[in-house]
């Protein structure tokens, strides 16, 4: 995106070979997936050539008598495909088994993730500290503390900060967040 006022047709020119190159150039995008089905798509994904992220972390589960750890999406029915779209390659992703959607109006304005966004969620995965889902939450968002003294308690979210409560980290696009504990704090969104 164009973040000037174009005056000349020189600039003219330049900005739309800049946007033209970048059309080209893989953006991250967001594939939704039914239920269950994020490791389906990504195998099938990945053996047609293309490049996708599906955080996983880690998570307890019940077997038998025990439990045992196993890897579940970090984002449930979602993974990120890397990838310059056109029309062809945007069909090859729907017709996977398994895909409902890549997010976004239609095949040539598809929604798109910041990379920093991207990068920030798979530093978290690779550095292998507690990660776990969590609410949505902005500023000024009128939020509920679930637990403790102060159980049911509504008010809004005048200010976060990483040393107190969670540190989290939100995909606009998904409207969701993980957060690493940092402290404990007890709201959601309500």
């Amino acid at each position: 995106m164009i973040a000037e006022i174009v005056t000349d047709s020189t600039t003219y020119a330049a900005s739309a070979r800049m946007n033209e190159a970048c059309e080209s150039c893989p953006q991250w995008y967001v594939v939704y997936t039914r239920s269950h089905y994020e490791q389906l798509v990504y195998e099938q994904l990945v053996a047609k050539g293309f490049h996708l992220f599906l955080p996983k972390v880690a998570v307890w589960s019940k077997y038998g008598e025990g439990r045992r750890v196993s890897h579940a999406p970090l984002f449930s029915s979602y993974l990120f495909l890397h990838h310059a779209v056109d029309k062809f390659s945007y069909i090859d992703v729907r017709k996977a088994r398994g895909v409902v959607n890549i997010l976004g109006e239609r095949w040539d304005s598809l929604a798109v993730v910041p990379e920093v966004e991207i990068a920030a969620i798979q530093t978290v995965v690779q550095s292998q500290v507690p990660v776990f889902p969590h609410p949505y939450l902005r500023e000024g968002q009128k939020v509920r503390i679930k637990r403790g003294p102060l159980t049911n308690l509504e008010g809004v979210l005048i200010q976060t900060k990483p040393d107190k409560g969670l540190l989290v980290i939100s995909v606009d696009l998904l409207q969701r967040s993980v957060a690493i504990k940092v402290d404990c704090t007890m709201v959601e969104a309500v």
